[in-house]
């Protein structure tokens, strides 16, 4: 089976995290993605802890099932060749700041000459316009920016970082979504556009909940810890041994005098300050205390065998390795093994994007630094061993 995706050809100039994951994701499902790196050594996150018998870790697994060229984009030459790829393209992605690419005569104008049915797509820190437009930025720097960072943490604590790289990863997922949108539509226009992502307007578009209480309420949103600002209990509780997260949201009010009689509080199920989810949230203050007290008094396993048992959402916190081994992952083979010449065998995460007829699949390392320069130049542009090995002779690839 192939991907949904086969066929499209992806010319990755992206580098790090931000691009990178948007083309991975493009390549899991099955299109071709070429990394286009700098000859004098590729993406910087090739070198990037962990690694693994001088293998890294980082890049591979954002980089799995890719190919590599390598190309000197300041070089005229390497300019003319890179173009040339572009005709044979369907998409184009890059992370720059705005401006690096017409400093180098590349702009989407000159591009898009050279091939209007290209999809463009720039994903940088703050979009192709506005004030910011030309400032660098990193990941810590949107999350921080916007907003994220100040409604994450203890009440009363200072900003924390979530422990992944929401700036990158969610402006990565936009950037594949943007691109996915304009091949669609492609299909009915013939013509190919820009896809203009920012990583600061990816974190303001997932603060759903906190721009909806700021403009109903005017108050500004602050950190909760784990809880949710509208629906109560919904937080994790230490238990016996460990912490339990329990959820019982909108639509699952019912569920409260059952979740007492569990906890062994059936006082509570009557006191009208906990009768409805905005009473128990607007006295969150006083009732957590209480089932704190409850639910310490059984191990976490114990209380999930409870509250199963009258289908309350509910779930242990689990460390990494323990979601490593939790058996619906594997049954679900979100953990896959990749073998590579150097490093043995490595297992990344695999697509979460299930489909029955086209599925897409993880299944190829990492490509070494220009590995595929040949194969691409030969295949997408019909060139031969001695016009190759002359633009090797020339540093141009």
């Amino acid at each position: 089976m192939s991907g949904p995706l086969e066929g499209i050809k992806v010319l990755d100039l992206s580098w790090v995290l931000a691009g990178p994951f948007a083309s991975m994701i493009l390549c899991d499902l099955g299109a071709e993605v070429v990394k286009v790196e700098r000859p004098d050594g590729g993406d910087v996150a090739r070198g990037a802890a962990p690694l693994k018998d001088g293998v890294s870790y980082y890049f591979f697994s954002i980089n799995r099932g890719k190919k590599s060229i390598t190309v000197d984009l300041k070089s005229e030459r390497g300019r003319e060749l890179f173009l040339r790829l572009v005709k044979e393209a369907d998409v184009l992605l890059e992370n720059f700041v705005p401006g690096t690419m017409a400093k180098l005569g590349l702009s989407y104008e000159v591009i898009r000459e050279q091939n209007p049915a290209l999809i463009y797509a720039a994903c940088s820190g703050f979009g192709q316009t506005g004030p910011y437009a030309n400032k660098p930025a990193l990941d810590i720097v949107v999350q921080g920016m916007g907003g994220i960072m100040s409604i994450t943490g203890e009440p009363g604590g200072g900003p924390v970082r979530p422990g992944t790289s929401l700036g990158d990863i969610t402006a990565g997922l936009f950037t594949a979504i943007g691109i996915l949108a304009a091949l669609q539509e492609r299909n009915s226009s013939g013509l190919g556009q820009m896809v203009d992502i920012s990583m600061l307007d990816c974190q303001v578009a997932i603060l759903e909940n906190a721009f909806a209480r700021y403009f109903a309420t005017g108050e500004i949103p602050g950190p909760l810890g784990t809880r949710h600002p509208s629906a109560t209990p919904f937080q994790a509780f230490p238990t016996k041994d460990g912490h339990i997260v329990l959820a019982l949201s909108w639509g699952l009010e019912d569920q409260w005098a059952l979740f007492c009689a569990k906890i062994d509080r059936v006082d509570l199920i009557d006191d009208p300050r906990f009768e409805t989810g905005p009473l128990r949230t607007q006295h969150h203050s006083e009732l957590e205390p209480l089932l704190i007290e409850a639910l310490r008094t059984k191990t976490t396993e114990e209380w999930i065998k409870e509250f199963e048992e009258i289908d309350m959402p509910c779930g242990p916190i689990n460390t990494i390795d323990k979601v490593a081994a939790d058996p619906q992952i594997k049954a679900r083979e979100m953990l896959v093994e990749i073998s590579h010449p150097q490093a043995g065998s490595l297992v990344v995460p695999n697509t979460p994007v299930k489909l029955s007829r086209t599925p897409g699949r993880v299944d190829k390392p990492a490509p070494e630094l220009g590995e595929h320069t040949a194969e691409i130049l030969s295949r997408w542009l019909s060139m031969t061993e001695e016009e190759i090995e002359a633009l090797k002779r020339d540093n141009i690839i």
